[in-house]
């Protein structure tokens, strides 16, 4: 039984609606638009408070139509039922909704009471019927016979020997003289020319011996060489073994180490306010997929004349998904080629096609632009952040309020999670904050050491007498085996103690099917309750990238035990300067959790981190 049927337009009106019940549905139809029509996602169907919601768009009316029933119930009919109202409303309101006329009030009780009533018996009738499987004579395989595959190898393999055959006989008439014919009348070979053929083929292969030993002639080592090996390579900068003896040796107390960074340095004070936009080069040498399509669209044969030019050109007829299809699989190769995931890829085409699906075409508007276009706009629409993203301002108002601000960074090994850590302190030091980095992840060999060499040039870089005697960057670790959680409560308890403005949390490497691991992580996030959840992924990635951020994200909810879950807020994409223009992995982060993408990694120094430029970004993923 449905509980509601509406339909509305685009822009929000209503015209006309079916309740069955006394519940409030505004909250949930909201949550479609909000969650599944605005983000343009390809499925049609959405769960919110107990209810299922199924919808379809009509592109040509900028209609929706929607239907809520209770999830418990498994109603078989909805899809076709969904399918024939849409028909009916169209051709009933027609005229109307050609003119825009939308403020009237459309007798529309009897029509549906109708499709439902027949969509309900179809659905009875389909489920009386016994799902079998499909024989094997329906299948493709039946096609394809033994005996059809065993002629057809056949054929082609005659083919051959027959054009081989041809070419022998060619060659034995230019360059040799024609034997005296030594075959029986049944066609067999006699003794005299398997012996001419296997002098041939021996003289053959003696010629490429000799042409190969003219190729690559055989270098003769003098003795004294043979017997020096290897020598190992020079380099310019990295002197002789005779200067180890002169090299500095790190003392054993890491207080008394020295960092070779100076206030002086160049790089201090460049990170000062917001963080600067990352700049993306595209590469030229990359194909169009719009010329693609359009090579291959002009390659095909012309039909009706001279105005057949016209014909994909003027909006004559609405778009289906046929027409549609060559450019969305050059768009999908295309986004693949760029390392998006293919599911992704996928799921991004065909939400275009959804979206597309019934408009009509503009005047001079080729079908591979209208897409190219949409899907265009979309990946700049799943890029943009949905709320709003300021660290430094939150940073500002957790100070004023007397406590830290907690970042905890997350994420598989080996991404540079570390490293990008102490990208964001410097950055956040620049802006005048005191850092405290708590070093969790108590299980990789030297991560403390790693830290506390951050932290070591960090605090060259902005001695405390720059800055009133204040320590900015502090180190906050109790060693190795210890417990994450407790280590990281211990901190930002110490911080607020001690007046810290943001508190750091580094935390060891995992991968997603790790569940120990994963469960740990789940409880320090759980425990400690920090403000920003930061995934930290890898721009190499392509596939594996939708794998981990699920995984992550799926354990965070899994082994939470309470019913709001803290799951990621955001994303670090790092090695953003070793991709060129394959940029692939940001959609794919991006569409996964639907969380924006903070910080880029795009080098070495600390002063390699950038905010995603949208605009560029899509603009490199399109070329």
């Amino acid at each position: 039984m449905l509980d509601l049927f509406t339909i509305f337009t685009k822009g929000g009106i209503v015209l006309w609606y079916f309740q069955s019940t006394s519940q409030l549905f505004t909250s949930s139809v909201n949550a479609l638009i909000q969650n599944v029509i605005l983000q343009e996602r390809p499925t049609n169907t959405f769960e919110n408070n107990g209810l299922l919601l199924q919808y379809k768009l009509d592109n040509e009316f900028d209609l929706v139509f929607v239907v809520a029933y209770q999830k418990i119930l498994q109603l078989s009919y909805v899809d076709k039922f969904l399918n024939d109202i849409h028909l009916e409303f169209r051709d009933k309101y027609k005229n109307e909704l050609s003119n825009k006329r939308f403020f009237q009030e459309f007798q529309f009780s009897d029509s549906f009471n109708t499709a439902l009533q027949k969509a309900v018996e179809w659905g009875k009738i389909q489920s009386k019927i016994p799902k079998q499987m499909r024989t094997f004579d329906e299948s493709g395989k039946s096609k394809k016979t033994v005996s059809s595959m065993i002629e057809r190898k056949g054929e082609e393999k005659s083919a051959k020997r027959d054009k081989k055959k041809e070419v022998n006989f060619a060659k034995e008439n230019t360059t040799v003289e024609s034997p005296p014919s030594s075959t029986s009348q049944n066609g067999t070979f006699g003794e005299d020319t398997l012996a001419m053929n296997r002098a041939k083929f021996a003289q053959k292969m003696a010629n490429k011996k000799k042409s190969d030993s003219k190729k690559s002639p055989k270098v003769t080592k003098s003795p004294t060489q043979e017997k020096a090996g290897k020598k190992p390579r020079v380099w310019d900068l990295g002197g002789t073994n005779k200067d180890l003896g002169n090299l500095e040796r790190t003392s054993d107390r890491p207080e008394d180490a020295k960092s070779h960074f100076t206030p002086d340095t160049e790089i201090v004070g460049q990170m000062q306010g917001g963080i600067k936009d990352l700049e993306v080069e595209s590469s030229d040498d990359e194909y169009d997929s719009d010329q693609e399509v359009q090579k291959d669209e002009s390659k095909k044969p012309s039909k009706g004349g001279m105005f057949s030019i016209f014909k994909g050109l003027v909006g004559s007829k609405n778009l289906t998904t046929s027409d549609m299809q060559p450019a969305l699989e050059k768009m999908r190769d295309h986004l693949i080629a760029k390392n998006v995931a293919s599911d992704i890829a996928i799921k991004l085409c065909d939400s275009v096609a959804t979206k597309l699906e019934g408009k009509v075409l503009g005047t001079f508007d080729s079908v591979a632009t209208i897409v190219k276009n949409t899907l265009t706009d979309s990946l700049i629409q799943i890029l943009s952040p949905n709320r709003r993203v300021d660290i430094l301002r939150d940073c500002l108002e957790a100070k004023r309020n007397g406590r830290p601000f907690v970042m905890s960074f997350c994420g598989v090994n080996g991404v540079g999670k570390s490293t990008n850590l102490s990208k964001i302190c410097f950055w956040l030091i620049e802006n005048d904050l005191q850092v405290l980095i708590a070093a969790c992840d108590t299980f990789r060999a030297g991560a403390v050491e790693q830290l506390r060499t951050h932290m070591r040039h960090l605090n060259a870089l902005h001695p405390p007498e720059r800055h009133g005697g204040k320590q900015m960057v502090q180190l906050y670790e109790k060693g190795y085996g210890k417990d994450a959680a407790g280590i990281a409560m211990e901190a930002i308890k110490f911080a607020k103690e001690s007046k810290f403005d943001v508190v750091l949390i580094d935390t060891a490497g995992r991968m997603q099917d790790n569940e120990p691991l994963m469960r740990a992580l789940t409880k320090l996030i759980k425990v400690n309750e920090p403000d920003l959840v930061l995934f930290v992924g890898e721009a190499l990635v392509g596939n594996e990238a939708v794998d981990q951020l699920v995984k992550f994200n799926q354990a965070l909810a899994d082994y939470s035990s309470t019913s709001t879950p803290h799951l990621i807020d955001g994303i670090v994409l790092t090695k953003f300067d070793t991709i060129d223009d394959k940029v692939g992995a940001a959609i794919s982060m991006t569409y996964i959790t639907g969380q924006p993408i903070v910080f880029v990694g795009t080098g070495q120094t600390y002063t390699d981190l950038k905010a995603l430029n949208v605009r560029a970004v899509v603009h490199s993923l399109m070329k």
